[in-house]
């Protein structure tokens, strides 16, 4: 490893004058990442440690503003307010101005972007991608979840090409809010993006750009929400719920599994099929198929 990083300082004596030092530096400090991913995978590299691995990525952190943090081991911007109780993983990078509370955990491997907002005492699993997006207090975001990026937008121009439109608000999770595994939630357009206190959020569940749920809602798993839905509190959607956009859905209403929502649903209460009515009457409509069916076969 020692002579790795002598051959590179001995290249970049000799190349430092064909290039900016900014440049070479952030170069030098991409050589040397791809060198050490692969001799760190070779057994021949295997224990030897030397302290000019440290002295190097010391300098290539330092050269983008980042630095260790102590509790943990991650990278953290020079610019960004962490409490001194915030536990960040090696692995970990906390980008530019980004604020976290007190008793935050960052697990290995996540991303939390520039401006981000993390409340006290939530917990973030690892490789999770955080960006455009505030986290209230007491929130679990479970492994893989992504919360902030754009949402699926876009617009034909007068030539016929589809083209994105822009997506320049953010999402807003409340206190207590728990996200699964492999979530997606969009930031908004046109409004942002908003979670409600104390909602529940199962493994790979969609949640489109200006989608606003309310609170106590529970989300199972592999439901899909369109953008501009709004939903009311204590709404509980069984598994592959879809909804489309710009629907509305009263408080106090539950869907049955692989239900689909194709208009407002404006009174409490129990609702299945596709598309979604009252549960009586889909089951009456379940049981007349049936009906019809053995009555054709017959």
């Amino acid at each position: 490893m020692t002579v790795a990083v002598r051959k590179l300082a001995a290249f970049s004596a000799r190349a430092s004058y064909l290039m900016p030092i900014g440049r070479w530096t952030e170069d030098l400090c991409l050589s040397f990442s791809n060198y050490r991913h692969f001799s760190e995978s070779s057994s021949e590299q295997i224990g030897s440690k030397d302290a000019s691995v440290d002295v190097v990525n010391r300098d290539c952190a330092g050269h983008l503003g980042f630095e260790k943090w102590d509790n943990g081991g991650g990278l953290v911007h020079k610019s960004a307010e962490i409490d001194p109780t915030a536990l960040i993983e090696i692995g970990a990078v906390v980008h530019s101005k980004s604020v976290l509370g007190p008793n935050v955990h960052i697990g290995s491997g996540a991303i939390v972007g520039p401006a981000v907002t993390i409340g006290q005492l939530t917990k973030i699993g690892y490789n999770a991608a955080l960006s455009n997006c505030s986290i209230g207090d007491s929130c679990i975001i479970h492994n893989g979840a992504c919360i902030g990026q754009d949402g699926f937008g876009f617009f034909v121009d007068d030539q016929g090409n589809m083209l994105k439109k822009h997506q320049m608000l953010y999402a807003r999770i409340g206190n207590y809010v728990e996200i699964g595994a492999n979530t997606c939630i969009d930031r908004g357009s046109w409004r942002d993006t908003v979670i409600g206190e104390y909602t529940k959020i199962d493994n790979l569940v969609q949640v489109g750009h200006n989608v606003v749920i309310g609170r106590c809602c529970m989300l199972c798993g592999q439901v899909g929400i369109a953008g501009s839905v709004m939903m009311g509190d204590y709404v509980t959607l069984g598994g592959r719920v879809a909804i489309r956009d710009h629907v509305s859905i009263a408080s106090k209403v539950r869907l049955a599994a692989n239900s689909c929502v194709t208009k407002d649903i404006t009174e409490p209460g129990d609702y299945g099929g596709f598309p979604a009515v009252p549960v009586h009457e889909w089951r009456r409509q379940v049981a007349a198929g049936r009906l019809n069916f053995k009555k054709g076969s017959s």
